[in-house]
């Protein structure tokens, strides 16, 4: 990874200064930082992950010039643009069960998502206002998808609020968000971990958080697989009406049944949710392949469930150590990447820019 970003050459990858900022600093001395873009990916609650990325970067004096973000990483990457993180962890850590978060799930059995997410669109219009996207003191972009064309759309005009709704808008659970005249939905669809989003908006350092690089490590092709001889079952008696009585009067255990399933057969969520999580795995890794960042944090978060927001204090502190074991790596990248200013030699422990080539 060193090595390519050693033959960049010193104002970035197409030889132009983008975003030239001298004098400011990350531990390298009064030279000119390159431009660092960070990339966030989606993962429902496992965002909460993000936190820990951004607060451990900063504090480490590598501060994002431009934030893209898909679906949760949307929700952190507007969330810190605007200056508002405080106010969402200060919200996760709040949460004391999956009590608390149903109260958030306005569900509903008509219109085009199984939740309206109207009480979250709430919250996140509480915290966030009506800040528009352009008025941000850095670039942001948030990933979504059109639903009838496919189209991957990157969100860098309107209310911030309107950006993160549409690309966290899950199919099927959330219903899709009407921008200009494009219906719109979550962003991982087609993009991830949005790397060449960042790129675009000028970075020239990318710095990508994965949230599901741990979810199915072990996926492969199973070459051999068929039915098994069923078990002989016997013949159960007849029901009487007395039995069948309670079933008719408790329709919320049968939609709960259904929808989390029993018995070892999975239900309506989880099969979404794990359709998503696999679907989501495979397209992130083709991108990343095809368009790697330069630096990959990917902290080890697929523990976690989609739902799990009350458990955000663990997911800050996985996403903290996973940005700490690639302090040293950023470190180095954006030291190869920084040029000396003009009339002032390099020091003697250190290469000069003839010698990276």
């Amino acid at each position: 990874m060193l090595d390519r970003l050693k033959g960049r050459g010193a104002n970035g990858s197409n030889g132009e200064k983008v975003g030239e900022k001298v004098g400011e600093k990350v531990g390298l001395g009064s030279i000119r930082r390159p431009v660092i873009g960070l990339a966030l990916g989606g993962g429902a609650a496992r965002g909460f992950a993000h936190i820990g990325i951004l607060r451990t970067l900063i504090a480490n004096g590598i501060v994002p010039d431009v934030v893209v973000g898909t679906s949760i990483g949307a929700v952190v990457g507007g969330l810190h643009a605007a200056g508002r993180l405080d106010t969402f962890e200060e919200w996760g850590r709040s949460l004391q069960g999956m009590r608390n978060i149903l109260g958030y799930l306005d569900i509903r059995l008509n219109g085009s998502g199984l939740l309206g997410g109207e009480k979250l669109a709430t919250r996140l219009e509480e915290a966030i206002g009506q800040i528009l996207i352009e008025d941000l003191p850095i670039k942001f972009a948030s990933v979504a998808t059109e639903v009838r064309t496919g189209h991957e759309i990157w969100l860098t005009r309107g209310r911030v609020v309107d950006a993160m709704r549409a690309s966290y808008a899950l199919p099927g659970i959330f219903a899709p968000v009407l921008i200009g005249d494009r219906w719109l939905v979550d962003g991982a669809l087609v993009n991830p971990v949005p790397v060449s989003a960042a790129r675009a908006l000028g970075a020239e350092i990318v710095i990508a958080a994965n949230l599901s690089s741990d979810i199915f490590t072990h996926s492969t092709t199973i070459y051999s697989h068929g039915a098994v001889p069923a078990p002989v079952v016997p013949v159960a008696e007849e029901p009487t009406a007395k039995r069948r009585f309670p079933r008719l009067f408790s329709p919320e255990k049968t939609m709960k049944r259904e929808f989390f399933g029993g018995n070892g057969r999975p239900g309506i969520s989880s099969v979404m949710v794990d359709a998503f999580n696999i679907m989501q795995d495979r397209i992130t890794r083709a991108r990343l392949a095809g368009d790697p960042p330069d630096m990959l944090i990917t902290p080890r978060v697929g523990q976690f469930g989609w739902f799990d927001f009350h458990r955000s204090e663990d997911l800050i502190a996985h996403g903290t150590r996973a940005a700490e074991r690639a302090l040293e790596s950023i470190q180095e990248a954006i030291h190869v990447l920084a040029p000396a200013p003009a009339g002032i030699a390099p020091k003697a422990d250190e290469p000069k820019a003839g010698d990276l080539a």
